[in-house]
């Protein structure tokens, strides 16, 4: 699956515009890398679309304020947040002891487990086999920091965005990839992911992968904190947020 970077580097062209809106109590403006289906990315015309946005929108909604997305790479997306580039991270990530030094997080939003995938024609059997085999992730992520920790033996190779180990492996550069397990499923059931299939679903590790995902804000930000914990308490009591995961999901994504 492939974006147009023309569309993220247009949409990052606009963070000052929007950031300058989103000193208005009722306007605000949430900062995703829009490069991971099927939480968040963009169509051809530009349109933030997935569940995490779905969800983005029901948040804001119900907390009465204007929301506007705005594209940021990964690995920049705290310091664009801590730069005042916009008010909200909403874009798969993790709450975890390391990043809750550099944002304050909501109350969780959803939980999924680790996943490695493989060419399907790969004599892998587990992830205990790939010692010596090259191992592509997202940097900044979990996911990386995982595989160093269970899968030393590997070699990681790190990438920017998803969309770039999807091609290294799609090409055959890569033994495997470490990632959300959603995420490499949505993929490997598309076109552009029919050179792999999952190899296994991995264990949750809290210390790194941390209790789920949440809504990062700036640090000291408590009056945003507690606005988004209070929308996503009546998202979830009232069906919004079962309605939304259920065109994506046919599990429990708020996970345990």
């Amino acid at each position: 699956m492939a974006f147009s970077r023309k569309i993220a580097t247009a949409a990052a062209l606009a963070l000052t515009l929007f950031a300058g809106a989103s000193q208005a109590a009722d306007k605000l403006v949430i900062g995703t890398d829009s490069t991971y289906p099927p939480f968040e990315y963009q169509d051809a015309s530009g349109k933030f679309l997935g569940f995490e946005m779905d969800l983005g929108r029901a948040i804001c909604a119900q907390m009465k304020v204007e929301c506007t997305f705005v594209s940021q790479d990964f690995d920049g997306i705290i310091p664009a947040l801590q730069a005042k580039k916009f008010d909200m991270i909403m874009s798969s990530l993790s709450i975890t002891d390391e990043r809750k030094k550099l944002v304050d997080f909501s109350d969780r939003i959803f939980n999924t487990p680790p996943a490695v995938a493989v060419p399907k024609n790969s004599p892998i059997k587990s992830a205990a086999d790939l010692k010596g085999k090259t191992l592509g992730a997202q940097t900044s992520t979990t996911f990386a920091n995982y595989a160093e920790k269970h899968m030393p033996d590997a070699q990681l190779k790190l990438y920017p965005t998803s969309e770039e180990y999807k091609l290294d492996m799609s090409s055959g550069r890569l033994d495997a990839v470490i990632d959300d397990a959603v995420v490499l499923g949505e993929w490997v059931k598309g076109k552009d992911g029919d050179c792999c299939k999952i190899l296994e679903r991995l264990p949750n590790d809290k210390q790194i992968i941390g209790e789920g995902m949440g809504i990062a804000v700036r640090k000291g930000d408590d009056a945003l904190r507690e606005k988004l914990n209070k929308a996503i308490a009546a998202i979830r009591a009232d069906g919004t947020y079962k309605k939304i995961a259920d065109q994506y999901f046919d599990f429990d994504v708020y996970g345990q």
